[in-house]
């Protein structure tokens, strides 16, 4: 049974392409995987099937009935509420329901007969419905959904409008999850969970009876969780069958198997046009040089799609630091409230340090505290006084500003073309150069984040979470460049796969937190 149908769509933004006469289809208990370089259009066409884009030629049809949760990157919160508040919110169409029965039973005070029949059927009905949605065990499904995604930690009585922007995106992810619509549309619910809770996540989509659409970098997460791939290229939708491993090994016999076809049509296209040309002008065999114009003119040409702008990532090396190039002295890192024991670390030069840990345990805090960004509760940073850092933050406002205005205002030195060299080294187009900040998606607004630091000379590149929108190819660069680069290394990511083999040392922050885990 096909839910969703998507026919003959067409969109794009202004000279730029981005859906050309795609279809796509949703079958009853498909797990789709969307795939896709960034910048393809993926979060384009989650927007145009949830009705929040509109595009400029083709066809939605949804199922009748059906019921949608969509997350995505940019999901909000309203202010003022707990978390808890937040997640009962999916519970609100049963609220209601129970409301209205406790004014059915009120009415029944002075209800005639009659009446009373009808609201006792009506009553009956209700309560049938809230005992098979498990309404009354609502608070255990609320926290059982909230520690597996690592709230439970936060707190559910915690005020959304002090929670960080990994923090708010997964108690929105809890939050859909417990709707348990007939479609889930996720666009990158992996980017801020840490192993446990992506391992939750994974168990939770694995056995999930509904379909769902999933974007995703994270390639073994997607391989343990989709049976279908979508794959957008060139304005183009393909359906493959089978999960992220499969679709790469048939997308690359039929790349192949079409680069084979190419090179034969052009070498018979080639031989005709010389025949053409030798024997049209000679009567004797002009027939036959009429015969071969017609059979060129008719044939159906092979193109081949252009090859994608794969990123190179380098980071350029400042003068040497002393051998400690960070050191802490009884830290207590945190805000208004510690977040660790007093402990002391050292950084040493060259050293390549991955820190990971649960969400909320202070991460970012104590990267900050480590640069003297912000000052920590007990204890001293001390800096080698040759040391000089590239930081690139987790989140970062995007400005109304073009990828190159960006870019240029902070090298004012640098050509025009400069720039432009810099940003397409990073896998950017002219179409991405051109465009707004806020308006690339977050894979080519941290390309360009990077550019920046690409520009500059460092001896200490710190990491925050820098995987957390990129495709494929680029998280391959960003390792390479990592790995490659001459100086003193912090990372934070919930990706080992992304850091191992690269770092010397991992740090688990899980055993200098105060919390409990």
């Amino acid at each position: 049974m096909s839910i969703l149908n998507v026919e003959h769509v067409t969109h794009g933004f202004g000279a730029r392409q981005i859906l050309d006469d795609s279809s796509f289809r949703l079958l009853k208990g498909e797990h789709v995987g969307l795939v896709g370089a960034n910048g393809e259009g993926k979060t384009t066409f989650l927007n145009i099937i949830t009705g929040k884009l509109m595009p400029d030629e083709g066809k939605i049809e949804w199922c009748k009935h059906i019921t949608t949760g969509y997350l995505d990157q940019y999901s909000t919160l309203t202010p003022g509420k707990t978390i808890r508040d937040v997640l009962r919110e999916a519970f609100q169409h049963l609220s209601d329901l129970e409301q209205e029965m406790l004014e059915m039973y009120e009415k029944m005070s002075d209800a005639s007969d009659e009446e009373m029949a009808s609201l006792m059927e009506e009553v009956g009905e209700i309560q049938e419905i809230l005992d098979q949605s498990g309404y009354y065990t609502i608070d255990s499904k609320i926290t059982e959904y909230a520690n597996g995604l690592g709230l439970g930690e936060i707190g559910l009585d915690h005020d959304v409008t002090e929670l960080s922007g990994g923090q708010r995106a997964k108690v929105l992810l809890t939050k859909l999850l417990l709707e348990n619509p007939m479609i889930l549309i996720l666009d990158e619910p992996t980017n801020f969970l840490d192993e446990n809770h992506i391992a939750w996540l994974r168990n939770f989509l694995q056995n999930y009876e509904n379909a769902f659409i999933l974007v995703s970098h994270d390639v073994p997460f997607m391989n343990s969780v989709v049976n279908v791939i979508y794959n957008i290229e060139n304005a183009v939708l393909t359906r493959y069958t089978g999960n992220y491993d499969d679709f790469r090994r048939m997308y690359e016999l039929k790349k192949r198997q079409t680069e084979q076809a190419y090179e034969k049509q052009q070498k018979e296209i080639a031989h005709l046009q010389e025949f053409i040309a030798k024997n049209k002008a000679r009567a004797a065999t002009a027939t036959m040089a009429r015969s071969r114009q017609k059979k060129l003119e008719g044939m159906e040409i092979i193109t081949i799609a252009k090859e994608k702008v794969k990123p190179t990532f380098s980071f350029k090396s400042a003068r040497t630091p002393g051998k400690v190039v960070i050191e802490g002295k009884n830290i207590i890192i945190g805000y208004d409230e510690p977040l660790t024991r007093a402990v002391d670390f050292q950084v040493e030069r060259n050293q390549k340090i991955a820190i990971k840990g649960v969400n909320g345990l202070g991460k970012s805090t104590l990267i900050k505290t480590m640069l003297g960004i912000i000052k920590p509760i007990q204890g001293t940073v001390e800096h080698d006084q040759f040391v000089k850092y590239g930081y690139f933050q987790q989140e970062e406002n995007a400005s109304d500003k073009t990828a190159l205005q960006e870019i240029w205002d902070e090298f004012p030195a640098m050509t025009n073309a400069e720039v432009r060299a810099a940003l397409a080294k990073c896998g950017l187009t002219n179409e991405h150069i051109t465009s707004q900040m806020r308006v690339l998606s977050g894979g080519e607004n941290a390309k360009v984040r990077l550019c920046r630091l690409m520009l500059n000379e460092f001896n200490l590149l710190v990491l925050d979470e820098p995987t957390n929108h990129l495709d494929v190819l680029a998280k391959d660069a960003l390792r390479e460049a990592v790995d490659k680069f001459k100086g003193t290394v912090i990372l934070v990511s919930h990706e080992p796969e992304f850091y191992e083999g690269v770092v010397t040392d991992v740090w688990n922050l899980e055993n200098w937190t105060t919390k409990i885990i």
